[in-house]
């Protein structure tokens, strides 16, 4: 991916990351959703963020079902950690994989950001549409052979 350095994060940096995450998602940590990229103008509608949640959650809240499917996101779900470099000062993002059983593979890119000193988060998913290539195995460093 241009424009951006990945590296694997420790298995323990994972689960702490999803701890933090799952708690600031149960404390009213805003949820962003980025519904139309510029992307997507040029790719296959299927492999869209609005496609893939209206397929999959159709007849629930977009941010209500991003944020339960966040929620429940694993350890072994964990790709890994790239650094945007178009915004340095942002945090990291950290991208998962979710198959879900007979509608396909789901890539999803996250940035959670602290918003004030008083501790307001913002959970900004970036991507959360199928994969355009199926997850092969090897994609996953802590999925359980």
């Amino acid at each position: 991916m241009s424009g951006t350095r990945a590296r694997i994060e420790s298995e323990p940096e994972i689960q702490s990351y999803l701890q933090d995450l799952r708690y600031a998602l149960e404390h009213d940590a805003k949820v962003t959703f980025q519904a139309e990229r510029l992307v997507d103008r040029t790719r296959n509608q299927r492999f869209t963020n609005r496609f893939t949640v209206a397929d999959l959650f159709p007849d629930e809240d977009p941010v209500s079902a991003l944020k339960r499917e966040l929620m429940a996101l694993k350890v072994e779900e964990y790709i890994q950690t790239v650094k945007d470099l178009r915004f340095p000062k942002r945090s990291e993002m950290r991208e998962f994989g979710k198959v879900y059983v007979g509608k396909g593979d789901v890539y999803i890119k996250i940035r959670v950001e602290l918003l004030s000193e008083f501790g307001d988060h913002t959970t900004f998913v970036m991507s959360f549409h199928y994969a355009e290539i199926p997850f092969t195995s090897d994609v996953f460093p802590y999925k359980k052979k």
